[in-house]
């Protein structure tokens, strides 16, 4: 297995975790994972070819796809309910 997928492996138990915390300690370590996606969905197409990387895109967007739509809203100046 190449380090890549590995990387990527231990991404997906990491968010894994979180999903299991209560919602309001989900934010700190939820975000973190939110900045490292894009370096390792990098590193995975750079590996393998694009077609593995937009496998692994597709799965990060459709993992985090509540807290994208949050941020898209807030970029188009909108202020968006967030659960308590």
């Amino acid at each position: 297995m190449s380090m890549a997928l590995f990387a990527g492996c231990l991404w997906v138990l990491a968010a894994t975790l979180v999903a299991f915390l209560p919602m309001r300690r989900q934010y700190v370590p939820g975000v973190a994972l939110l900045i490292l996606a894009p370096g390792v969905i990098g590193w995975i197409g750079l590996a393998h070819g694009w077609l593995p990387g937009a496998l692994a895109l597709a799965a990060f967007l459709s993992m985090f796809r509540n807290p994208l739509r949050y941020f898209w809203a807030r970029a188009r100046g909108r202020t968006p309910e967030v659960p308590k």
